[in-house]
């Protein structure tokens, strides 16, 4: 494939929702799998950040559920449910890494104690995870101006004054508000369709 090929795809291919980046990943699109991955990545990495395990644990589970999904997806019934199913082996991941911890750290002392168990997935961390992951592919759709203004209103603490937020954009002062808000218009449309709520 040319690079101007290539290039093009890239900046289309994001706009491929997840059935058309399965089918392609299991015809061994390699393209198709780093989108996947690269869609993905942040969801998978919030789980071990949550479950505050340090950064070389973190990027253990990251490359175990990366591999899991390699191994299972052809498996995998229906690709609207990669979203829940990754944060389901990432969780899965990050537990048995905390039993794994507190077996070494129970076994010094006690040699009889039962396996901890495993407690089940936490809801309200499940609906954060996937709450945020549609929040990154609304704000993915997003126009670069407006993604960046967003980021730079809301995500940035503690927050830009307006005037520094137009000069970086190169808009009016005056117009940021009206921007912000067509911004955030359609961010809220982004995240309807994704079925946010």
């Amino acid at each position: 494939m040319s690079p101007v090929r290539a290039a093009a795809e890239k900046r289309t291919a994001p706009a491929w929702d997840d059935t058309r980046l399965v089918k392609e990943c299991l015809r061994g699109n390699e393209q198709a799998w780093s989108l996947l991955i690269d869609k993905y990545k942040a969801l998978i990495y919030s789980i071990p950040v949550k479950y505050g395990l340090p950064p070389h644990e973190a990027a253990d589970v990251f490359q175990v559920t990366c591999a899991e999904l390699l191994v299972r997806l052809p498996d995998l019934r229906e690709p609207r449910a990669l979203p829940k199913w990754l944060m389901q082996v990432a969780h899965h991941e990050c537990y048995r890494w905390k039993r794994q911890q507190q077996r070494v750290v129970s076994r010094d002392g006690e040699p009889d104690l039962p396996e901890p168990e495993t407690p089940p997935i936490a809801e309200t961390v499940l609906q954060q995870t996937q709450e945020e992951q549609m929040l990154r592919e609304a704000m993915g759709v997003l126009s670069p101006q407006c993604r960046r203004l967003v980021e730079l209103l809301f995500f940035e603490t503690p927050a830009r004054p307006y005037a520094q937020v137009a000069k970086e954009l190169g808009l009016a002062v005056g117009s940021i508000g009206f921007t912000r808000q067509k911004c955030i218009d359609r961010l809220r449309r982004q995240l309807d369709e994704l079925g946010f709520h």
